[in-house]
């Protein structure tokens, strides 16, 4: 028997990178009968060594950036005025522009009185779409140096790319920046994962944090449980929190993760607990969705 599909987008973030964001989100979209995952964690990717999928499809990210023409420059200062992100810099009478700052918004080209500013494209990255059995992936993949991978997510989480049709699980960049705001910009529902540390309890603060500013309805799971004293269930229970499962400290779970094995391909056990999980979801996130609507 298979875990239903359902038709929403599911968020999972933590705090920092380790705590076992890829270990849920790989093994949630396999517990479903069909899926799509969906990798934004741009700058180090790994979710595509544990589905290794097959007919690999590749397209390039790029963004438009300024672009002078000395010609028709006067020195006006128009553009270096209003660049709020300081991309550009006023030398020798000319605007130099450094393109690891701008954000492509346009507004330098739009406010020079001699159309002396073009756009062209720069590519920053790209984005690869390939199957493993009833999962279809999405990766994002960001070009070391650069500076920022949102128009990478923006891409991966656009309508025309995600299958609107399966439940989408999106495997979010580790921390509360830029990035993990837009892998959840439209998730339905948001997971934060765990560890039962008091550094875990940090990390879990600045993902809690992000969604309650969102308003984004949301739950978590506590990851490597011991029976000892888990200070992130304790932060879970002061602060009203829903705890949708835990998956306990498991040497063998952890081996078959460290050889980027997907463990409810692996065992019936893990596929139980995963399923378990992804049906506890499926069951909140209409009653959240309604809380926050």
């Amino acid at each position: 028997m298979e875990a239903k599909s359902i038709n929403m987008v599911i968020a999972v973030l933590s705090g920092k990178g380790g705590t076992g964001k890829t270990l849920v989100s790989v093994n949630l979209a396999s517990a479903a009968d069909e899926s799509a995952y969906v990798d934004c964690d741009v700058e180090e990717p790994n979710g595509h060594l544990f589905f290794k999928p097959e007919g690999v499809q590749e397209t390039a990210v790029s963004v438009l950036i300024p672009e002078l023409n000395d010609q028709r420059c006067d020195g006006c200062r128009a553009c270096v005025d209003f660049c709020r992100f300081h991309a550009l810099a006023f030398i020798n009478n000319k605007p130099l522009v450094f393109d690891e700052v701008c954000h492509s918004c346009g507004g330098c080209i739009l406010v020079c009185p001699k159309k002396a500013l073009t756009e062209k494209e720069k590519i920053i990255g790209k984005v690869q779409k390939g199957k493993s059995d009833q999962v279809t992936t999405y990766t994002g993949i960001l070009h070391i140096g650069e500076a920022s991978g949102v128009p990478i997510i923006q891409r991966l989480l656009s309508k025309e790319r995600v299958d609107e049709n399966k439940l989408t699980i999106v495997d979010g960049p580790p921390g509360s920046a830029c990035m993990a705001m837009e892998s959840i910009k439209d998730a339905d529902y948001c997971v934060l994962v765990a560890e039962p540390t008091l550094f875990g309890v940090h990390n879990l603060d600045m993902v809690y944090q992000l969604v309650k500013l969102f308003q984004k309805p949301f739950g978590v799971i506590l990851n490597k449980c011991l029976e000892d004293e888990n200070p992130a269930e304790t932060f879970c229970i002061e602060n009203h929190i829903r705890i949708l499962g835990r998956i306990p400290f498991d040497t063998n779970l952890g081996s078959l993760h460290s050889n980027a094995k997907i463990a409810v391909r692996e065992k019936a056990f893990y596929w139980e607990m995963f399923s378990a999980l992804l049906d506890t979801i499926r069951e909140e996130v209409p009653h959240e969705t309604a809380r926050y609507s």
